[in-house]
């Protein structure tokens, strides 16, 4: 499962990029009860997203120029030089070379070989996320990728995550987790864009999941403030009940209300 027990592969945060961050404020506020703080002068305008005073996600005005609307996930590392070089080394890009974050750490924005755009943070006084698993929260994620083997070589060449085949009714469903860690340590899993087609629309992507307590409500929340729902409430025998979203600006996102662990 995804925590703040933050080690080298797992993901550690989330920010947003988008045209209105003040409709995403609102947006936001409304769905998952998070309250935006701008950062201080020198972070250019960047912010952060807060449930009950803790970090939830990170967030800026970007333009066009940035690319589209999108919610980037990042990984962390010990170096973000060496894992830079690494993914270059994997036939990636790098689409923002590294850089320090004043004294909160260290980051870069890279690309896989399907040219899907994700962070990498060395943590430096910000460790990570403040709060997951809670409803309003990050709690697993999600890669659509047409090649589904190239990109679990490619992520643990960079970032040395392992992949792990769980059976479910209906088939196989390949699971990542940290390098030397069981399968319980799982946080998101592979998904090849042939098994679901809406999702090639917009090409390879990582999608995040947000715990809520009432994935029926997201959903009308979401419609009620202008956004899209890509996938209807749905339950997954196992899992839990997911609805597929886009936020009014068109980043996407998904809700679920897990399901009870299984003693």
């Amino acid at each position: 499962m995804l925590t703040t027990r933050y080690v080298t592969g797992a993901p550690n945060w989330i920010d947003l990029g988008t045209p209105d961050i003040d409709g995403a404020a609102s947006f936001y506020g409304a769905l998952f009860g998070w309250r935006f703080e701008p950062g201080p002068p020198e972070s250019g305008g960047y912010g952060f997203f807060r449930l009950d005073g803790r970090t939830a996600a990170g967030g800026m005005q970007t333009t066009a120029e940035d690319g589209p609307p999108s919610w980037t996930v990042y990984f962390q590392t010990p170096d973000a030089d060496a894992t830079a070089k690494a993914a270059e080394q994997a036939h990636g890009k790098v689409l923002m070379q590294p850089l320090d974050v004043m004294d909160q750490g260290r980051m870069a924005i890279l690309a896989d070989k399907a040219g899907v755009p994700f962070g990498i943070w060395q943590p430096g006084r910000l460790k990570g996320l403040d709060v997951t698993q809670e409803p309003g929260s990050l709690c697993w994620i999600e890669l659509y990728t047409a090649d589904q083997p190239m990109a679990a070589w490619f992520y643990n060449a960079v970032l040395g995550l392992e992949t792990y085949g769980v059976d479910f009714p209906g088939g196989t469903y390949t699971t990542i987790n940290p390098a030397g860690t069981s399968e319980d340590a799982m946080f998101g899993g592979i998904i090849p864009l042939a098994e679901a087609p809406t999702e090639a629309e917009g090409g390879p992507y990582w999608l995040p999941y947000f715990e809520v307590t009432d994935v029926d409500a997201a959903v009308t929340k979401t419609e009620a403030g202008g956004g899209l729902v890509r996938m209807p409430a749905t339950d997954i025998p196992g899992v839990g009940r997911v609805a597929r979203l886009a936020d009014p600006y068109g980043a996407r996102f998904a809700v679920i209300k897990s399901a009870p662990a299984q003693g």
